[in-house]
């Protein structure tokens, strides 16, 4: 899931790319405005004979005096708020907006570096994130897998053996992933767990969230939990640089998303990187989704006492019953020998 150098140069490029084309527009810009407005040349020229004046007096041993330089500051700033409010007084009068010959940027925060405070931009992370998820061709599933195509007709609504209603656990699983991206950002960070048998949508589900928040413009990871370990062991043993991003952004991104959790190899490496995961992601009130055929009460067994701690303390447990559904659509599609494509498409499901 690492970032190649030739993915990491591409998003580089698509950042110089946007700079490129805001310096174009903004050169255009001028020369519009310049040739029907002569006094905003002027304006501007003035701007920067003040600004290049000022850094000769700050560099001038003569003007180090603190009054001198304090006058100096005030004759300064005064000249320049003058010169702004008369350019935005001509761009108003002629029907521009004030920023008309400002340069501008896709993403406000980093201006189209890719870098915000030293760190990398939320828009970089999500360009990161889309490049993983070309790899692994999930973004052709989130197309299909969406809310809308989840069906509560699969699941029975009558009890079964365990008296669980799989209709109505369904729907309560539905109401709350809705409610999940609904509410995503807008307070406390907030986790889930979805526990089943195969085939009940419990993936189906992780791909609805993903596919809503990703529209949203959150940074979403998605991985299968065999993915997931595989990868932080080859990163545990390893120095490269491009391990230690995909390992980052396990940590960074806005989502995670760890599907079919207890199906990897569980030894003792797993459990404490487990914990590590949710614990570190909790403190840094970032969200975190699971999907696992594990039942709440095996989690202490199966990984440890601290990894079910966290996950009955900090997550919202959401129960999926019924038959597999996965295999009542291939049977189906089997009887009648047709295909239906919104069957096929939520097959998964």
């Amino acid at each position: 899931m690492a970032l190649t150098n030739a993915q990491y140069d591409a998003i580089m490029r698509q950042y110089n790319d946007a700079q490129l084309r805001h310096r174009r527009l903004q050169e255009a810009h001028r020369s519009e405005v310049y040739a029907a407005l002569p006094r905003m040349a002027e304006l501007d020229a003035e701007a920067a004979s003040l600004s290049m004046q000022r850094a000769r007096a700050l560099l001038d041993p003569d003007l180090s005096c603190e009054v001198q330089e304090n006058a100096s500051v005030k004759a300064y700033l005064k000249a320049m708020e003058e010169i702004r409010e008369e350019r935005d007084a001509l761009l108003q009068a002629h029907g521009w907006p004030s920023d008309y010959l400002e340069i501008g940027a896709d993403c406000p925060y980093c201006r189209d570096t890719g870098y915000a405070d030293g760190q990398k931009c939320s828009c970089f992370r999500q360009k990161e994130i889309d490049l993983l998820y070309a790899q692994s061709n999930l973004s052709h599933v989130l197309s299909e897998d969406t809310f809308s195509r989840f069906s509560l007709s699969w699941y029975p609504d009558k009890a079964d053996k365990n008296g669980c209603i799989p209709r109505q656990d369904a729907r309560r699983a539905l109401d709350a992933a809705r409610k999940f991206t609904d509410g995503f950002g807008s307070g406390e960070a907030a986790n889930l767990c979805f526990y089943g048998s195969v085939g009940v949508g419990k993936t189906f589900l992780t791909h609805c969230i993903a596919g809503e928040l990703l529209k949203k413009g959150y940074s979403i990871l998605y991985q299968t939990s065999y993915e997931l370990f595989e990868n932080l062991g080859t990163y545990t043993f390893s120095s490269e640089h491009e391990l230690k991003e995909a390992h980052d952004a396990v940590f960074s991104c806005d989502l995670l998303i760890i599907d079919d959790l207890g199906t990897e190899l569980t030894n003792s490496f797993v459990a404490s990187q487990l914990f590590l995961i949710m614990n570190d992601r909790a403190l840094q009130h970032r969200s975190t989704v699971l999907s696992t055929n594990i039942s709440p009460e095996a989690f202490a067994d199966t990984f440890s006492e601290r990894v079910s701690s966290r996950l009955l303390g900090s997550y919202t447990l959401i129960r999926l019953s019924g038959p597999d559904i996965r295999l009542l659509k291939r049977l189906q599609h089997h009887e009648t020998d047709t295909v239906d494509p919104d069957a096929l498409s939520a097959d998964r499901q």
